[in-house]
């Protein structure tokens, strides 16, 4: 029997624990003023020291190394650094050291360096695997050395993950799965994952992480494959040409599908014109092994999967910009599946890719990894919270506040791809202002420049001969003005030589004369926006050309970084080699932070007091605190692709970043919508006005897309049903704007999150949780958007524990259930939380028409409900020195009244008087939206208490 002693010694204001073991005395820890750092001397997974440091009472900064030194602290995205004013306390007993906080309790087993973490009751929150991977595995990256990184974690029963930022696949459960995170045009990589057992884990690296599954993907000889004609090993490629779709002029056998890149091009048979080409594959796939294969399928072109003769994917994407989505395949051991697939590929280069991610060993099954190419240690943040709102919480105490838009973010933005004159942005601002149709932003796209100077930043005196005017102008019918400004230079002109001179751009791209797409292709590259003085550079030139003018917000487009489209992920890494902050292996998915960090810094130290805006094509962890928000990309113009962005706004929400945005009515658009008559014009006008209804409840309102023009009275005429839903939509958005103003508000000063995943209110109720097509927006509406053409109906689950009311008719449903839901044309299905006060304002043509007054609360009864109506001056930072004011609205079912409390705070401007009007909406009594209807009661308010008997 081994007799076990803990003592300590003092030494440098640090104690040191040892343990006696059969009388071996032992270095066990080394408990110092911010954490405990732990000695693992036959650690299972390459650790030899774990340090833990508390951050607050439930966040733990964990490092593990392999050496003998912690690595220096310089993270991108933290910003709180361990504190050392928490309360904690250190234990060591048969052979775990365990660090307890207020709210938490972390052991460390000395033996094997697992991690567990239990809350305060001893209840599980999660626990290192004790499959054990290698944690860190040396490598050398651009003469650099370096480790692979990687955890592996237990996963409770029912556990789901969420976050991750934003992916295309249509999915908000990750359980079971492989999620990529690269930068990649729609595409965004965010290394923060919540799960529903109450708590996350931020993964502080920056290099191209796998996250969920981390196992690599197999080639399709993973299977046993059976050509069309029986014989065993492949599949049978058919090759046809549009033009003779019947005639087949070549087969061949194929085991492996990898024209994935520009470099793959030469796979495809040589004698057949891609670009008039039918590509088939067929045969029977099999598997000795049962269970969930998941296909990862890459296209651009028109793709379609059957399997045993159902249609199970069709997807379409142009070539510039492929596609990927995940099928999946139930596997039956030994028994054969019918396989077969047709692409039609885009233009004389087009790409065509399918590997396969087999079922899952026993020993990873009921697990989840984090999996990273490149970092000195493992480092990440264990996040606790009794709920999802205080786990994101959370991630922003250690990135950073999500900093206040300006309140005219929050209405409509008008954009196409692209305006190319003066003349289109000054007649569009006059064509919405007369037909009365609600707006905001005009957002001015690339090559406002000369042709060849891209980088530039100056306007083209042919096409806008007086920028200055024309933003006066627009500025005058109260509209803002967003303008796109890409990392990128072309080279030959002053700007690039300056940049160049200066070591400010990244050289590989010159170096292989490379050319952009634009007119006769010119040479270019990016810069280094890790280098402080190339970000000053860059700010530098956008304020002297752009922002001295009156330009208002910033489209930062590109920032993934895209140099150019379709080039392997490994090139795209050579081409940022090096950056300023090192290997472009360590620092790759990191660039939109470090690019957005510079224009939100150089603004605020020009005019300190302007709410900046930016909008970003790609993001990473703390983006939020630049005043930035993300857009999901060029995806394409598909009712596929808007039912996919319902996913990916709600785990980019849930990766701790409030403001995301997408392109209404797809970005790259068929070639049969083009100049669609008949039929396709109708189904183009039905396609954007139900993603109009869709983007009405996401956090930032904004149209934009290729051609055909994006603007609602060019969709459709005035008496077609598109144009109505529209315009109603539009005018809806503003009608609430109080209720998205003061959830806007709670984003800085409660770390609220306004698109919400069903598991974030009703955790409880599994079958929301993992719901992939609906959400909340903000406390009360229950978002379910129209995604397949021609459904005047569809299946709308609504989450057990409260009854719903139809936002339009006022009818009341139990919740627990799932009914039909009427989807008429120009309507989207929406239902109100049962105990909700839903504020509502004026009609306006813009957000600071006129203040909220009269204020209409719409309170739906049946249990207690609250609000609080956030206000500020919209515009400025006075309100991070406390200039605002709220009012907080409650509702009691038991006395069924109301109390309007006495107002909290004030700022400059604030409406002193106003009228409130309420309308009670109950289970016996509906009453639809109607904001003229007459109110059941109405009072005067001047801030002070006032209870309604209702």
């Amino acid at each position: 029997m081994r007799k076990i002693r803990v003592k300590s010694v003092i030494l440098f204001g640090s104690i040191f624990f040892c343990l006696q073991v059969n009388g071996q005395e032992k270095n066990v820890y080394q408990q110092t003023s911010s954490g405990v750092e732990i000695s693992i001397p036959n650690s299972v997974t390459g650790v030899k020291k774990i340090r833990l440091q508390p951050v607050n009472d439930q966040i733990i900064h964990v490092t593990s190394i392999s050496g003998k030194d912690f690595p220096a602290d310089k993270s991108l995205m933290s910003v709180k650094p361990s504190s050392t004013n928490v309360k904690f306390s250190v234990q060591s007993e048969n052979e775990v050291v365990v660090l307890s906080t207020a709210a938490l309790k972390v052991q460390v087993s000395t033996k094997t360096g697992l991690i567990t973490y239990l809350d305060q009751n001893n209840q599980l929150l999660l626990a290192q695997s004790k499959n054990a991977i290698p944690a860190l595995l040396p490598k050398v990256y651009n003469g650099e050395p370096s480790f692979q990184v990687a955890q592996l974690f237990d996963a409770q029963e029912n556990e789901a993950y969420y976050g991750l930022g934003q992916h295309q696949q249509g999915l908000v459960n990750y359980r079971g799965r492989r999620v990529d995170l690269v930068q990649y045009n729609t595409e965004i990589a965010v290394p923060f994952v919540i799960s529903n057992k109450g708590y996350g884990i931020l993964w502080d690296n920056y290099s191209i992480t796998r996250a969920g599954d981390m196992r690599e993907y197999d080639d399709l000889n993973a299977l046993r494959l059976i050509s069309k004609d029986g014989k065993e090993g492949w599949l049978t490629a058919s090759y046809a040409l549009k033009s003779a779709p019947k005639k087949v002029v070549l087969t061949r056998p194929v085991s492996e599908i990898s024209q994935n890149w520009l470099s793959d091009q030469h796979k495809f048979p040589a004698g057949v014109a891609m670009n008039d080409a039918i590509v088939t594959y067929e045969g029977d796939v099999e598997s000795g092994l049962g269970g969930l294969y998941q296909l990862q399928l890459k296209y651009a072109g028109y793709i379609k999967v059957w399997l045993d003769g159902k249609l199970v994917a069709e997807y379409w994407r142009q070539a510039w910009n492929p596609g990927s989505a995940i099928v999946d395949m139930e596997l039956v051991k030994n028994k054969k599946v019918k396989f077969k697939m047709e692409w039609l590929p885009d233009g004389t280069e087009s790409y065509i890719g399918l590997t396969v991610l087999t079922p899952a060993p026993e020993e990873l099954k009921n697990t989840f990894a984090l999996h990273s190419e490149s970092g000195a240690a493992v480092d990440y943040y264990f996040i606790a919270g009794l709920n999802a709102d205080q786990v994101i919480s959370g991630y922003r105490t250690v990135t950073g506040k999500a900093v206040l838009m300006p309140k005219w973010a929050m209405g409509f933005w008008q954009s196409r791809e692209r305006y190319k004159t003066e003349d289109d942005i000054l007649s569009t601002v006059k064509e919405f202002r007369d037909r009365k149709i609600a707006l905001d932003n005009i957002v001015l796209d690339w090559s406002y420049w000369k042709e060849p100077e891209w980088g530039s930043q100056e306007f083209d005196p042919a096409r806008f001969p007086n920028p200055d005017n024309m933003i006066k102008t627009v500025h005058k019918q109260n509209v803002n003005i967003m303008i796109s400004v890409w990392p990128k230079f072309n080279k030959g002109f002053d700007i690039y030589d300056e940049f160049d001179k200066k070591d400010f751009l990244y050289k590989r791209n010159i170096e292989e004369g490379r050319r952009d797409w634009i007119g006769k292709g010119y040479e270019n590259t990016f810069y280094d926006a890790f280098n402080p003085k190339a970000r000053e550079a860059l700010w530098s030139l956008m304020n002297k050309r752009l922002y001295s003018k009156g330009i208002d917000a910033w489209w930062m487009d590109a920032t993934e970084p895209d140099m150019h489209s379709n080039i392997s992920v490994q090139h795209r890494k050579d081409l940022m080699n090096p950056t300023y902050a090192g290997s472009s292996t360590t620092y790759f998915n990191a660039f939109p932070l470090v690019n957005a960090k510079g224009i939100y810094e150089g603004q605020r130290q020009v005019k300190p007091n302007d709410r900046v805006f930016i909008l970003t094509r790609s993001a990473y962890a703390g983006l939020q605190r630049y005043a930035a928000a993300a857009w999901s990309g060029d995806i394409a113009s598909r009712w596929e692709d808007m039912k996919s962005q319902i996913g990916a706004g709600v785990n980019f929400s849930l990766s701790g970043m409030p403001y995301w945005t997408m392109d209404i009515g797809g970005f790259s658009v068929e070639k049969r919508y083009e100049e669609a008559k008949g039929a396709d014009l109708e189904e183009w006008r039905e396609l954007n006005a139900r993603w109009y209804q869709f983007g009405t409840f996401v956090p930032l309102f904004r149209v934009h897309g290729q051609y055909p023009f994006r603007e609602i009275y060019n969709i459709a005429p005035a008496d077609h049903p598109a144009y109505k839903s529209m315009v109603y939509y539009n005018q809806l958005r503003y009608r609430l704007m109080p209720y998205i103003y003061s959830l806007a508000g709670q984003t800085y000063q409660k770390d609220y999150t306004m698109m919400r995943g069903l598991m974030m209110d009703f955790p409880q109720d599994l079958k929301a949780s993992n719901l992939n097509d609906a959400f909340m927006f903000g406390p009360s509406l229950l978002i379910n958007p129209v995604y397949t053409y021609k459904d005047r109906n569809r299946k709308v689950y609504l989450p057990s524990g409260q009854g719903w009311f139809d936002l339009y008719s006022g009818k009341f449903y139990n919740g627990g259930q799932e009914i039909k839901a009427d989807a008429p044309y120009e309507t989207m299905p929406v239902y109100v939380k049962e105990g909700t006060i839903l504020p509502t304002g004026p009609s306006l043509q813009y957000t600071s028409e006129k203040p909220a007054d009269p204020l209409t609360l719409f309170v739906y009864t049946g249990k207690d409900a609250t609000f609080s109506l956030y206000e500020d001056e919209g515009t400025n930072y006075n309100y991070e020195k406390g200039a605002f004011a709220t009012i907080d609205f409650n509702y009691s079912e038991a006395t069924k009244s109301l109390t309007i409390a006495a107002r909290k705070g004030t700022f400059k401007g604030m409406l002193q008087n106003r009228t409130i009007r309420v309308v009670v909406i109950s289970a016996n009594q509906a009453k639809s939206l109607d904001f003229n209807q007459k109110a059941d009661h109405e009072v005067k308010y001047s801030g002070k208490q006032t209870v309604i008997k209702l």
